[in-house]
């Protein structure tokens, strides 16, 4: 009898130390999100769930700092000319890819006429449409020696959009464009393992030549769990280390997650911008008193603090609190009296107004019926719809909503992006489809935004900036809710966890386990 038990036990305490091992050697993270492919430089979709393991295999010639100042990431140093039409990138040295290849500017110029050639997804914000003509930002790319790349622009205020772009590039080794679909193959802090496109499941592991020094993590596993309830027993039962920014998962969940033992839940200033759009050419939101008696009409700080559990800081616009061209335009301070007031010299006659959001997202539809009840409460006529993911895209692109609600990720933290998100140009249907989903045109808009971009001088730019601010968000085609913290649920034996504002995945590589 003792020695069965003796056995049993032992037994017992080798599958635990195999289990162990193997919870060691892996490091499971959840997506929120499916995506279609690895491969983020010849696409022709935005695919914000690829971006995020991008940042994993990847690195580019320009990344942001934590004031979203552009600074080199593979490239050293960044010298523009006098004249602004040169900018030239002195390469970063002891640069390895995951195949072994030493980085150069040949990688560089590969990697530009891949993406251009692939006319994809990001080739796109490299050109202007003038006329129904596309001309290129980029003039020429030279590489005169090895550690050396110059970039040739059309006009000096060029430049600012360049470094910005140049930022969603993964710069790719020469001759792998074939297997980044497959066999991504880059830079980054891990290397690339495995990929069951069935399930959606990414294996990689630590890139040991890393240029900034190799991830404390061996292994990773990136696993995509789109449903909250499985993610929660994911989590729980030890099926999944750490959830970043879990979108999937309403903020009273957070908070119970993190009263269990064996999980904590760590809160990091956002800069993402969660917002309403309305739609400007759909009656009645064609009337812009109906628009801002919607933003007087919402009370943003009750639902942040009853709602979302002040996981998220109330915004006055679209660019962050930290963007050197941040100002609060109109602020709509919760006034529910003004809001009827617009009403009633608006002829408001009960219309019926259509809010749409993606039924995947269950902390969505929280806070969107709190928001229904509150434009109830001062007379509005809203009916909620819920669509799939796809669906809903697809009928914001082709302007079939009134309103909707969701957030932009990254793109608001540059100014520039007031250029796709408000002008007539990037109306869909348009010229260029893009983002003015709220089928905002305003002439003087266009003159100060054109006006912001070509400027040289960053004061004056700031200057036009914050003047377009100040007449778009009177006009309210898109009103800015909050930025949402950036939450991450992790297992207690993972640590070194900071996010930055940003909520890309970077933070993963400095990440640590004790078991």
């Amino acid at each position: 009898m003792n020695k069965l038990l003796t056995f049993v036990c032992g037994f017992v305490l080798i599958a635990s130390l195999s289990c162990r091992r193997a919870q060691t050697e892996f490091v499971t993270i959840a997506l929120p999100d499916s995506f279609s492919t690895l491969d983020t430089l010849t696409t022709t979709a935005s695919d914000s769930a690829a971006e995020r393991v991008r940042n994993l295999l990847f690195n580019s010639l320009v990344k942001k700092d934590q004031n979203f100042d552009y600074v080199g990431e593979l490239a050293s140093e960044i010298n523009p000319s006098e004249d602004g039409k040169t900018i030239t990138f002195t390469l970063r040295e002891g640069v390895k890819f995951h195949n072994g290849k030493d980085f150069t500017s040949a990688d560089v110029k590969y990697t530009f006429d891949e993406l251009f050639k692939s006319n994809g997804y990001k080739a796109g914000a490299f050109f202007d449409t003038v006329d129904g003509t596309r001309v290129p930002h980029i003039l020429s790319l030279e590489t005169p020696d090895p550690k050396t790349v110059v970039f040739v622009v059309g006009r000096p205020a060029l430049k600012n959009q360049l470094l910005s772009n140049l930022v969603a590039i993964p710069i790719i080794p020469e001759g792998t464009a074939g297997q980044q679909t497959n066999q991504p193959v880059g830079s980054g802090p891990f290397k690339f393992v495995g990929f069951d496109q069935s399930q959606n499941v990414v294996e990689l592991q630590a890139h040991a030549d890393y240029f900034e020094g190799a991830p404390k993590v061996p292994k990773i596993r990136i696993k995509t769990v789109t449903d909250a309830s499985a993610l929660q027993a994911e989590l729980q039962t030890g099926g999944v280390d750490i959830a970043p920014l879990p979108s999937n998962l309403p903020p009273d969940t957070l908070v119970s997650l993190g009263n269990l033992s064996n999980l904590k839940v760590e809160q990091f200033e956002g800069s993402n911008i969660q917002y309403i759009g309305l739609n400007t050419q759909s009656p009645p939101l064609d009337n812009v008193k109906v628009r801002q008696a919607i933003g007087y009409a919402i009370d943003r700080e009750k639902i942040i603090k009853e709602l979302l559990l002040g996981q998220a800081k109330i915004a006055h616009s679209v660019l962050p609190t930290q963007s050197w061209a941040y100002s609060p335009g109109t602020e709509y301070r919760y006034d529910p009296a003004k809001a009827r007031q617009l009403l009633k010299e608006a002829g408001y006659k009960n219309v019926p107004i259509k809010f749409k959001y993606a039924a995947s997202n269950a902390a969505f539809g929280q806070y969107a019926q709190a928001i229904q009840n509150s434009l109830k409460d001062i007379g509005l006529n809203v009916e909620i719809e819920t669509l799939d993911p796809g669906t809903l895209r697809k009928q914001l692109a082709q302007g079939q909503f009134q309103l909707n609600t969701g957030v932009w990720i990254g793109g608001n933290q540059d100014p520039i992006f007031f250029k796709d998100l408000f002008t007539t140009e990037r109306i869909p249907g348009a010229n260029v489809p893009c983002c003015n989903r709220s089928r905002y045109s305003k002439s003087e808009v266009d003159e100060i935004i054109d006006q912001a971009i070509n400027e040289t001088d960053r004061n004056r730019a700031k200057e036009l900036y914050i003047r377009a601010w100040e007449l778009i968000s009177s006009d309210l085609p898109l009103f800015p809710l909050w930025y949402p913290a950036n939450m991450v649920v992790a297992n207690k034996r993972v640590g070194n966890i900071s996010v930055s504002p940003s909520g890309d995945w970077s933070f993963v590589k400095n990440i640590t386990v004790n078991n």
